[in-house]
């Protein structure tokens, strides 16, 4: 699957993808202006226009991309586990999606809720699955 930032400069391929999950944590919530969206996608992710991604280390263990042209967010990277959390938004020709986890649910803030059943994981819990 093929998704695009808004001014069409970075574009990213990767294996098809149904599932996604929600991060209620402060910084995904800071960086997006609400809750993160996104795809889980291990190993290789196919970048065009590359040259205008920019990056930065928003964490011991993560980066953050971003297009340097329009600022579209571009993905999160666990670079130990080789590790991208492409958002939802980028794939904008499918709804087929399912919603599978939240996590950070701990850090959720009370103003916002998902009718969605979904399993639920808390700051701990995260650590404990992604730490390598």
């Amino acid at each position: 699957m093929e998704g695009k930032c808004l001014c069409g400069k970075v574009s990213l391929v990767t294996a098809d993808k149904t599932h996604f999950e929600v991060c209620h944590c402060g910084m995904c919530r800071r960086w997006g202006g609400g809750p993160f969206f996104g795809f889980h996608c291990e190993g290789e992710l196919a970048i065009s226009g590359e040259h205008n991604v920019k990056t930065f280390k928003s964490s011991e263990w993560a980066e953050r991309a971003f297009c340097g042209s329009c600022g579209t967010h571009l993905y999160y990277k666990i670079p130990a586990l080789n590790q991208h959390v492409l958002p939802v938004g980028l794939f904008q020709h499918r709804d087929n999606y399912q919603f599978s986890e939240q996590i950070f649910i701990d850090k959720k803030p009370g103003f916002y809720a998902f009718s969605n059943k979904t399993p639920e994981l808390t700051e701990q819990q995260v650590f404990e699955k992604y730490t390598p």
